[in-house]
């Protein structure tokens, strides 16, 4: 079942990054993922308001779902149309998995 893959608050499937070794996993580097330390942010917004702020098991517990955190930063390699597209399936997972 793909929903068993995910294991970031924000839908993505961690075990299809090509990071996976380095990072581990948000729950593993505690929202720190190796992309942080581009982005001049500590911690990844989306996992500080989704396990800090909102204590939710994931965003699709979320009613702002989607919010600015999650549309705000994006794969400089995808142009508008494919970014689009991984949001949508991203927002898709995570409904799904609502209690």
């Amino acid at each position: 079942m793909e929903t068993d893959l995910i294991t970031a608050v924000c839908g993505i499937i961690c075990d299809e990054c090509e990071h996976r070794e380095e990072c581990g996993g948000c729950d593993h580097v505690q929202g720190r993922p190796f992309w942080t330390a581009f982005v001049d942010t500590d911690t990844c917004p989306v996992y500080a308001c989704c396990t800090g702020e909102r204590h939710l098991p994931h965003c699709g517990e979320c009613p702002e779902l989607p919010c600015e955190r999650f549309t705000r930063y994006k794969d400089p390699g995808m142009d508008e149309e494919e970014i689009r597209a991984v949001l949508e399936k991203m927002k898709a997972r995570l409904l799904a998995r609502r209690k």
